[in-house]
């Protein structure tokens, strides 16, 4: 790799992502495509290492002049596809977006990079790569006592959300056994760490229990998920890139499974230790149990055998640590939060989609 073009750069795990290859790889130039949407901001662009090698440009994954132009321009030899909208939520409340940008988008991307790289023969096919990044909920809900799903798995994607993924995962794969094109996926499991927008959960409860408000629950908390920090996503991205097989699907995760409910107390636990002169001590009496969403799947788990044995990666981070460092974050970076609450529909967002709920029992 010598020059990448990264989408969604300016997003939480992007972001992370490029602080992350600019530390690792000093001869990497980065290109960061990006349409600063709702949860994405400049402000996660600070304070980058040598930010000399990174170039920031506005504008969207489906425009197909502006994404060939970059690929011309800046010689790009890699790709990696982080560009999506990504909150469940938001999908059952309006799917268009979900297809546009993660089926048109990541299609735009494919045909761009094979006219590119195949078709003008820019680089030799084996000095390029097309990282895709998905997500485990592809796969859809496990019963209790299925084995955590392998990287051969059926799909069986239940939201708006999935189901965009899932079509952009087969269009990725498509490419590669179609065109040739050197192309390589993830699925990873959920993230958490700094520079996460705060309607997700991790976040949301930290920020929610900080302010003394009701921290919501969907159903009965049960819902169990993999929990990995974004660091660790971000070093396993890295070693994908320089030592993946073309054609490969490879699972990332914290191994580090929870029910919501328990992931929630521990956050309220981190923050009765934190702030113990805190008028909300204890935390956890803010929980409170709403009305579930639809389609809300029980349990996703991935199993991380292949990468561990193949690429030999494993995540650094117990949950316990990166909560920890999480939750120091946030309290630190007040600021930054005060900022991106104050994106156009945030708050009216929030209020669409929990204040309606009702309390369950």
């Amino acid at each position: 790799m010598h020059n990448v073009l990264v989408t969604g750069g300016a997003g939480f795990i992007g972001s992370n992502l490029i602080r992350h290859l600019l530390w690792a790889e000093p001869q990497l130039r980065i290109v960061n495509l990006d349409a600063l949407t709702y949860a994405g901001s400049t402000m996660n662009l600070d304070d980058l290492p040598d930010p000399s090698r990174h170039t920031f440009v506005r504008g969207d994954i489906g425009d197909r002049p502006l994404v060939e132009r970059l690929l011309r321009e800046h010689q790009i030899d890699a790709v990696v596809h982080l560009a999506a909208e990504t909150h469940v939520d938001r999908s059952i409340l309006g799917p268009a977006p979900f297809v546009q940008t993660n089926i048109v988008g990541t299609f735009t991307l494919l045909e761009a990079a094979r006219h590119f790289w195949i078709g003008e023969a820019a680089f030799p096919l084996d000095h390029v790569r097309f990282h895709h990044v998905s997500t485990d909920e592809v796969y859809g809900p496990l019963a209790p006592l299925d084995p955590p799903a392998v990287e051969d798995q059926a799909y069986r994607p239940t939201s708006p959300y999935a189901a965009s993924k899932a079509a952009a995962d087969h269009l990725v794969r498509a490419y590669g056994r179609t065109y040739g094109l050197p192309v390589t996926l993830s699925n990873c499991t959920n993230n958490y760490g700094p520079r996460q927008f705060p309607e997700k959960l991790v976040p949301l409860v930290l920020l929610n229990a900080v302010a003394g408000k009701p921290i919501p629950v969907y159903g009965d908390g049960q819902q169990v998920r993999d929990w990995i920090h974004v660091q660790d996503h971000c070093e396993a991205v890295e070693i994908i890139l320089r030592r993946g097989r073309p054609g490969e699907t490879y699972h990332v995760g914290g191994g580090a499974p929870s029910t919501n409910l328990a992931l929630i107390q521990q956050l309220c636990a981190l923050l009765d230790d934190k702030r113990p002169n805190s008028p909300h001590r204890p935390h956890a009496r803010l929980i409170q149990f709403v009305a579930d969403r639809p389609a809300h799947d029980r349990r996703y788990d991935l199993n991380l055998e292949k990468i561990a044995a193949t690429l030999d990666w494993s995540p650094r981070e117990s949950l316990a640590s990166g909560l920890a460092k999480t939750a120091e974050w946030y309290l630190g970076h007040l600021e930054w939060v005060d900022s991106v609450r104050q994106q156009p529909g945030y708050v009216e967002w929030l209020e669409r989609n929990y204040g309606a709920r009702e309390r369950s029992a």
